[in-house]
């Protein structure tokens, strides 16, 4: 796929994510149904109707390409994906459930089990950005591009991290003492990939945890600005794995944080 066809599908989609995410709010403000899932995680009629609404055009722009999506079981069992749409419509539920605004909107091309194009939408933040390809990740600010380029916005001499948990697992705290962070801030969902990008924050390490489907998106958008995603050993993250299960990770804004 060449970086124009790339390119006019993340503008197409980046209309709909907007689009569906005015619905996740409008359906927020009405009152949500929410109902739990068989692996005891909720699910509310705003997931499924982002999920229906996310996936309808990615069919219709991109109909020979499977789509794998957190909220249906269609092609989950097929271990042979290479080349596939990973979706997650409303990652960070408990946030959406719970009126916080760090929820996000995903979707992310897996090309030869790499992520290629990467679209967050934050509707309640009202931030949205994506990438299409290397160095061409961004935020569109007040209807302008902005490029992320990784580059260090936080104090020199400081490395601000980001966390799944207020309560650092012992792992967790090694990496955090090796990389020197001198604070950092539990944050919930994709939106997490997104300041590191953007330079806000410097780091993330998380042990083995969620899915495909939470990553591969703000994996392309952090890589393609020049940031590093890799295991704890440093291995490439690639894709399609059994059960889309995802590895230990750490998301670096540059390899001098």
């Amino acid at each position: 796929m060449e970086l124009e066809d790339k390119k006019r599908i993340v503008d197409a989609l980046n209309k709909n994510f907007i689009e569906a995410g005015e619905l996740s709010i409008d359906l927020r403000k009405k009152g949500l149904k929410e109902t739990i899932k068989s692996d005891n995680t909720p699910v509310t009629n705003g997931d499924l109707e982002v999920n229906k609404i996310v996936t309808n055009k990615i069919k219709e722009l991109t109909s020979e390409i499977p789509i794998v999506s957190e909220e249906s079981s269609l092609n989950k069992k097929n271990e042979l994906l290479e080349t596939f749409w990973l979706i997650d419509p409303i990652d960070g539920t408990y946030d959406y459930i719970h009126d916080k605004d760090e929820f996000t909107i995903n979707a992310a091309l897996i090309i030869n089990k790499k992520p290629e194009i990467g679209i967050i939408y934050a509707p309640a933040k009202e931030r949205l950005f994506y990438t299409y390809g290397k160095n061409y990740s961004f935020e569109k600010v007040d209807n302008n591009e902005k490029v992320l380029d990784c580059k260090k916005i936080t104090k020199h001499g400081e490395v601000k991290a980001v966390s799944y948990s207020d309560k650092l697992k012992p792992i967790i705290q090694k990496f955090h003492e090796e990389f020197k962070v001198t604070e950092f801030k539990k944050m919930k969902s994709s939106f997490k990939f997104c300041v590191v990008a953007t330079g806000e924050y410097d780091l993330y390490v998380a042990e083995p945890r969620a899915s495909e489907w939470d990553i591969a998106a703000g994996h392309a958008i952090l890589q393609n600005a020049g940031g590093s995603v890799t295991d704890f050993d440093g291995n490439e993250i690639l894709y399609g794995k059994k059960d889309f299960k995802n590895p230990s990770l750490i998301l670096k804004r540059s390899k001098d944080l």
